[in-house]
């Protein structure tokens, strides 16, 4: 039978519609949540919403099958990254269907990173609901995965509070990021924190009773460069990535309010993207052992003076078996024996650290996410269609 190159009407209708939400992190993403939380309480699906600190964002879990023994999570991250300064061609949300050199294609911003994949997620239910399958099956949709995977503590948090049965718990989970249908079985994790750096002012003619933070702060951006250059040159090699070793970098920097005056303050944000298996602890002690050393000279010249570090986000990294249940599961659906490997974080090690076997699949590429322009071709809409199909008829 030849493969569909289009998804159904009804799936492509609700990836359009989720599309069309604007959902940018710094954004709520309440009217999405809500959106599919009606349809689904339209079809007797027992769902729970869990909350950020502001209540103005909401994961979304819900249970198909409720009462059935664990079964899979398909998982996807409502949130969006923006597109300011980007030289977008068609509106962001405006969902627009358009076909390029003979392909079909969805745009918009979060059209491949992931409202495709939930969009098709949500139009399968009432398949899945007739399928009566044997074990449960569990929606995930959260907030913030852009900003740190933030909403999926919170998501997980919540269910160990709700005290599910053993036997209830989810035993799988399908991460649907953009993988182009390919189950992929490892990425990298992602820690990130802020360097706040204090000096003191003074006219830039009176350096030597200042403390200039920009420079404090440059000798630990050269040291953070001298690490990434280190990993690439003598660190562990995981092959199969595109960056095969872990990296660093520094993403924000700000400091200074004059030519003419020594800066008080200088703040940067920086990162390790660290391959499985790394002590990420012991790269941000290298780091803070260099600011320690800095100390002295500057404390020399005001007590006030200081380093401190503030943690934003740690997203642990993710690595599956070749024979891990979940990664089984996903060959089957896909109707393949390849793997690969991602370079992007996602909420799979979470899901994994919380003892539920976990996999990265979905439909749409990399290469096209965080992008103007940003598309899933419709092709890739219908594999992940059949994929989702397949699942439902899997026992």
């Amino acid at each position: 039978m030849t493969a569909a190159t289009t998804p159904s009407a009804a799936g492509l209708a609700w990836a359009q519609r989720l599309v069309r939400f604007n959902t940018i992190s710094r954004e709520s993403n309440l009217p999405l949540i809500e959106c599919i939380a009606d349809h689904l309480r339209t079809l007797g699906v027992p769902l729970r919403l869990s909350w950020d600190d502001s209540r103005r964002k909401a994961n979304l879990f819900a249970t198909l099958g409720e009462g059935k023994p664990g079964g899979v999570i398909l998982s996807g991250h409502t949130d969006t990254v923006p597109w300011d300064g980007q030289a977008w061609t068609v509106d962001p949300l405006g969902a627009d269907l358009r076909t390029v050199a003979g392909e079909p294609r969805l745009y918009g911003r979060g059209s491949a990173d992931m409202k495709g994949f939930i969009g098709l997620v949500v139009a399968q239910t009432q398949a899945f609901l007739d399928a009566d399958l044997p074990h449960a099956l569990h929606y995930a949709f959260s907030y913030d995965e852009e900003v740190g995977c933030f909403g999926a503590q919170t998501l997980l948090a919540d269910l160990a509070e709700a005290g599910l049965p053993k036997a209830a718990l989810p035993r799988l989970c399908i991460v649907g990021e953009p993988t182009s249908m390919v189950p992929a079985i490892a990425h990298k994790g992602v820690a990130r924190w802020r360097c706040c750096v204090k000096g003191r002012a003074a006219h830039s003619s009176q350096t030597h009773i200042a403390v200039n933070a920009i420079e404090a702060a440059a000798r630990l951006v050269a040291g953070l460069a001298d690490m990434a250059d280190d990993f690439a040159a003598r660190g562990p090699r995981y092959a199969g990535f595109e960056v095969p070793w872990t990296t660093a970098a520094v993403g924000v920097i700000e400091g200074g309010i004059a030519d003419n005056v020594v800066p008080e303050d200088c703040r940067f944000h920086y990162e390790f993207r660290a391959l499985p298996g790394t002590d990420v602890a012991a790269l941000q002690r290298r780091v803070e052992d260099h600011a320690a050393s800095l100390v002295p000279a500057m404390q020399a010249v005001d007590a006030a003076t200081g380093i401190r570090f503030e943690t934003l986000c740690a997203v642990p990294p993710f690595q599956a078996a070749l024979d891990d249940p979940a990664v089984r599961l996903a060959q089957q659906l896909a109707g393949t024996d390849r793997t690969t490997l991602v370079g992007f974080g996602t909420e799979a090690g979470l899901f994994q650290s919380a003892g539920i076997a976990s996999v990265v699949c979905g439909p749409g590429s990399i290469t096209q996410a965080h992008q103007a322009d940003e598309y899933v071709s419709l092709a890739q809409l219908a594999q992940a269609e059949a994929f989702l199909q397949a699942l439902a008829r899997h026992r």
